[in-house]
């Protein structure tokens, strides 16, 4: 059973925010696991350790992890044991030295097998890290500055560009109002955004820059590309000598044995991994067409700690399971099982919600407008009471199975009902012993 002691009465981990936000700007490097995202004044914050989807905070609270798994990182459950053997046993051989790891090359051949169009690998530790790799590597292949956008790509000075504007244009696609102080001024003008699945607005930007080079996607949103969508900017980029990045950070291990392009026939010049490929473990790729890729030579993309041992080795031995146990098929199984729970008992109890379409990120929409983020927040609050960490999204993991579903949804069919009727007696605010969590990063 999961424990029934909860943050409320025990928080040691909000003790030490207020700490870490005296000493780290911000409280820590990603705004996705600052608590005031979820439950401010209750979330536990910090973690003693961690196993499949269990969770324990600095009071010995047990969680079950139905939220971010790692922010998507963590595709086969915490403390996968085949991935930590393989990691100890590296770290005994030494993990950076003068001379270069085989496991570099290992992994490079394993990406290009898996990802037959390409025929070049650069590697580096993070999705922001790779992304920018492969937006240089672009403009240097196409000797043109300007990149054409849909969705989040990271935090990168080439992305954050598109505000630079003034027009807050990242407002459709992210955190509103994400201010780009300390991007080089002269970078005005060379990122410019087009909605996700809208073939008029893709359109519209290719019209009004005709010196675009680089056109990004993501693999998938919330929901997947539109086939016109897709059609229309293979057809561009070919007509114009552009070349296509699909960022698969997110997306990418969740339907297939790598990217969800290999699923609706488009055809990128280069795919970018992060997040699962490591199973929790720092690694991410940029895998592309040879002739492409080769321009990584041309230009300088250089960094020390993209050499060491331990992520090379994470992702061999976690790709190994992925490719092994078809792990997609599980967290799409699993996601639609999260999604169709989350519908039933919605409908159960009168609650108005939106299910979204890609299901290794379940993900459920609530329809109350202005009062949606106080539900959320009353949702993660009540879920903390009976033992869950909570969101509208579920990061599906491996080690998320039928038995952890199920006992998940005896609590959200309590936890809705209370949802129902706080909405109906106008009580939402009055039941929450925290702050209403901040919307802050999201995508549109």
């Amino acid at each position: 059973m999961v424990s029934q002691v909860g943050v409320l009465e025990t928080n040691s981990g909000r003790h030490l925010w207020r700490r870490a936000v005296r000493a780290i700007p911000g409280g820590n490097g990603l705004l996705s696991k600052r608590p005031d995202r979820y439950a401010p004044d209750i979330w536990p914050t910090y973690f003693s350790k961690a196993k499949g989807v269990e969770i324990w905070d600095l009071d010995g609270n047990r969680y079950i992890d139905m939220a971010q798994m790692g922010i998507g990182a963590v595709i086969l459950g915490y403390g996968n044991n085949e991935v930590d053997e393989a990691i100890k046993k590296a770290v005994d051989m030494g993990v950076s030295t003068t001379l270069n790891v085989p496991e570099e090359v290992e992994l490079a051949e394993k990406l290009l097998e898996l990802n037959p169009f390409a025929g070049g690998v650069k590697f580096a530790r993070t999705g922001g890290e790779a992304m920018a790799i492969a937006v240089r590597i672009a403009r240097a292949f196409s000797g043109k500055d300007k990149v054409a956008f849909s969705g989040y790509h990271g935090w990168c000075d080439w992305y954050l560009a598109t505000n630079l504007s003034g027009e807050n244009k990242l407002s459709d696609h992210l955190l509103p109002g994400l201010s780009p102080l300390g991007v080089p001024k002269g970078l005005k003008g060379t990122a410019i955004p087009f909605k996700y699945n809208d073939t008029d607005d893709f359109f519209q930007v290719i019209k009004n820059n005709p010196d675009i080079g680089t056109i990004v996607i993501e693999g998938a949103r919330y929901d997947f590309p539109s086939h016109d969508f897709l059609r229309a900017i293979q057809k561009t980029a070919k007509k114009k000598g552009i070349i296509i990045i699909s960022d698969e950070i997110t997306s990418g291990w969740r339907i297939t044995d790598g990217g969800v392009y290999k699923t609706n026939g488009f055809r990128p010049d280069i795919v970018v991994y992060g997040k699962g490929m490591g199973n929790g473990y720092a690694i991410s790729s940029v895998v592309g067409k040879k002739d492409v890729m080769d321009m990584a030579q041309e230009t300088f993309i250089s960094s020390t700690f993209w050499t060491e041992r331990v992520g090379f080795v994470a992702a061999l031995k976690t790709i190994e399971i992925l490719t092994r146990e078809k792990v997609w098929k599980h967290l799409i199984r699993i996601g639609k099982k999260i999604g169709d729970g989350w519908e039933k008992t919605a409908r159960k109890h009168g609650l108005k919600i939106q299910i979204m379409d890609f299901k290794p990120l379940a993900t459920m929409k609530l329809e109350y407008e202005d009062l949606n983020s106080a539900l959320i927040t009353l949702f993660t609050q009540e879920m903390l009471k009976r033992g869950y960490l909570a969101a509208p999204s579920v990061y599906v993991s491996y080690s998320h199975d039928e038995g952890v579903v199920e006992e998940y949804f005896q609590n959200v069919d309590e936890v809705f009902r209370i949802m129902q009727e706080s909405i109906e007696s106008g009580t939402v605010m009055e039941r929450l012993k925290t702050k209403v969590r901040e919307e802050g990063f999201k995508r549109l």
